[in-house]
């Protein structure tokens, strides 16, 4: 059975899910597809994963790069995984397009590309944000569409990375807000 605890960041309330030894979920408090790879609903209980992310948060919160990462447990499809495997080698305060996240996940199977509707699917159903940095992940265009906390929360978590925003832009309208 699933566990969860709560956290609170200087963004709001965040909710973190673990199968019991391994992350499953981190959510912001009423972000979009919270809390879908969770089974029944889960008892709240402190776990040594969850002191371990509470500490990689913390971290990260001060304006950090955590040098670690807590142990992780991807309950998705293999194309979604494949995706999340390319985000997690976003370096801190930089992103990443998500047509080169395509050719990334493309690449292995014989592809020179996979379709961007495909890769944005997967980014924005990432059960494990942050961690897995779907905030890092930007138009081919500079747009900072699409982030399932938030457009506001997206820009505030590049901020704390101090990544460079200058060629970087929030759409004036459109469904990925």
């Amino acid at each position: 059975m699933d566990c969860t605890c709560h956290y609170d960041s200087p963004l709001g309330g965040i909710t973190l899910a673990s199968d019991g030894e391994r992350l499953v979920g981190l959510w912001f408090d009423g972000q979009k597809y919270f809390p879908e790879t969770l089974g029944e609903w889960p008892r709240e209980e402190m776990l040594p994963v969850f002191e371990e992310t509470t500490r990689w948060l913390d971290i990260y919160f001060s304006g950090k790069e955590p040098d670690f990462t807590p142990p992780l447990a991807m309950r998705t499809t293999p194309f979604r995984q494949a995706v999340w495997e390319v985000m997690l080698t976003i370096p801190f305060g930089e992103t990443m397009t998500y047509a080169e996240i395509g050719r990334e996940v493309a690449r292995p199977r014989g592809l020179e590309r996979m379709s961007a509707q495909a890769v944005g699917g997967a980014v924005g159903h990432n059960a494990i944000s942050l961690i897995i940095p779907c905030h890092r992940v930007v138009g081919t265009n500079g747009s900072l569409t699409g982030y399932a906390g938030g457009i506001e929360k997206k820009v505030r978590l590049l901020e704390l990375e101090r990544a460079d925003l200058s060629n970087l832009f929030v759409p004036k309208r459109g469904t990925a807000l």
